[in-house]
């Protein structure tokens, strides 16, 4: 006899050991949802989970994965479906820059992990869980850009900026070829977040600096806020920037 699934939501948060896909698990796990952590690092996957209140541990669930890896996507979506039955949103929070990031530094190298942290990996695991969004008639997907998607800056670098307009159009077309199945995408395009990823800048900000940019737990509120719209509604974009320069 076939075990009978539980019917609480579930989310599946890339990027889920730090940042910003770390405060929308822990986020997400304190409304009551099945949580997916997804991140190449075992170890900060458990960090998060260890963060979790007790009681919320049990819902959560740490899958890692190279999400540059077509494959190794195609088989944690695998892995997700067969335990739980359903993905009712998918957020990608997963992304990377280069220390030697302007024109006259980038190498090629450099480029390609960046793209494959910032768009591929998100198009892979978009393209894995689309079917089942497609047969549930429902599916939220929320894409963690950056200002940098919409004006490029010498600040951000070229391949994330290359990278962030990537995630622009692949939020738009899913929008465009998916919304007759009752799916959703929303992108976000934060400002400066305190956040590890700002000690891979050339010249990390201080700490001063830091107090003024928003936090994790900022963005993740967002997340939540376009994540649990009565499905009416579409939030397509949704641009935050810090109160202070």
């Amino acid at each position: 006899m076939a075990t009978k699934k539980s019917s609480l939501p579930v989310v599946v948060v890339t990027g889920a050991g730090s940042g910003v896909g770390r405060a929308t698990v822990l986020k997400f796990a304190g409304e009551g949802w099945r949580v997916v952590l997804v991140g190449r690092r075992p170890h900060a996957l458990a960090e998060t989970i260890g963060l979790a209140k007790p009681a919320e541990r049990r819902r959560l669930w740490a899958l890692p994965c190279d999400l540059g890896d077509p494959t190794g996507v195609a088989a944690l979506a695998s892995a997700v479906l067969a335990r739980f039955g359903r993905a009712d949103v998918l957020v990608n929070a997963a992304g990377t820059n280069i220390p030697q990031r302007s024109l006259g530094e980038l190498t090629r190298e450099d480029y390609a992990a960046v793209m494959d942290a910032n768009v591929n990996g998100v198009l892979y695991a978009v393209q894995a869980f689309l079917p089942k969004m497609r047969e549930q008639g429902a599916g939220t997907v929320v894409n963690v850009g950056s200002e940098a998607g919409k004006q490029a800056s010498a600040k951000a670098g070229a391949a994330y900026v290359v990278s962030k307009f990537g995630l622009t159009g692949l939020t738009q077309t899913i929008n465009a070829e998916e919304r007759a199945n009752g799916i959703r995408a929303c992108g976000i395009f934060p400002g400066d977040i305190d956040t590890p990823l700002l000690n891979k800048r050339p010249v990390p900000p201080l700490a001063e600096a830091r107090t003024r940019m928003m936090q994790p737990e900022d963005i993740a509120a967002c997340i939540w806020f376009v994540a649990t719209l009565p499905a009416r509604a579409t939030v397509e974009e949704l641009l935050v920037r810090p109160s202070r320069s």
